[in-house]
């Protein structure tokens, strides 16, 4: 069955996507679609299957029923594709606290596959970014919960992903930090937008 509606103008297509536990419903039949070069928010109370919705999409968590495609790949049949053109920062920031920001970016370029010129590029880039340019040779573990929120974004977009999911992008932080992450994302989707 042919679920694409058209693939060159969605970024994501949700097709009947539900995940069960035992009895437990988590995620209950979603249908959505979402355009290219969209910012995108689901929002909800903890426990309304937000992040299982998250895990569904980047192929870390099998739906019971239904699919989806990212950038036109179906997340059954193709994950190893969709995994190409999608990143995450998850709830929990991901990063290595004993490395400074510009290690744990060049880390992550590398993990990524990136050639080590391309990688310093985008770095240095994402570092000034997301305004961590002062303390982007300070160790990870001195930041505080912004800044490491930040650096969690950067990482995620050290390899240019066409789809990049953000999992509580503000999660425990203060207004004035969140007030920044979010100021951070309306820049990053300006410039994503401009390329």
């Amino acid at each position: 069955m042919n679920y694409l509606i058209n693939e060159n103008n969605y970024s994501i297509q949700i097709f009947g996507l539900t995940k069960k536990y035992n009895d437990q419903i988590a995620v209950n039949s979603i249908n959505l679609a979402i355009k290219r070069g969209e910012v995108f928010s689901l929002l909800g109370p903890n426990g309304a299957g937000k992040t299982t919705t998250i895990q569904m999409l980047c192929c870390l968590l099998k739906p019971t029923a239904g699919t989806a495609t990212v950038m036109g790949y179906d997340i059954n049949k193709n994950p190893s594709a969709v995994k190409e053109v999608i990143d995450i920062s998850p709830q929990e920031t991901a990063i290595a606290s004993h490395l400074t920001a510009w290690e744990n970016l060049m880390l992550i370029g590398g993990i990524n596959g990136l050639k080590k010129e391309e990688t310093k590029k985008r770095a240095k880039e994402l570092i000034e970014l997301m305004g961590l340019t002062e303390r982007a040779n300070e160790q990870v573990q001195n930041f505080s919960g912004g800044m490491q929120r930040r650096l969690s974004i950067a990482m995620a977009l050290i390899s240019d992903p066409p789809v990049l999911f953000l999992d509580e992008p503000t999660l425990g932080l203060d207004p004035q930090a969140r007030k920044t992450i979010w100021k951070q994302i309306k820049h990053l989707k300006e410039k994503k937008q401009s390329f």
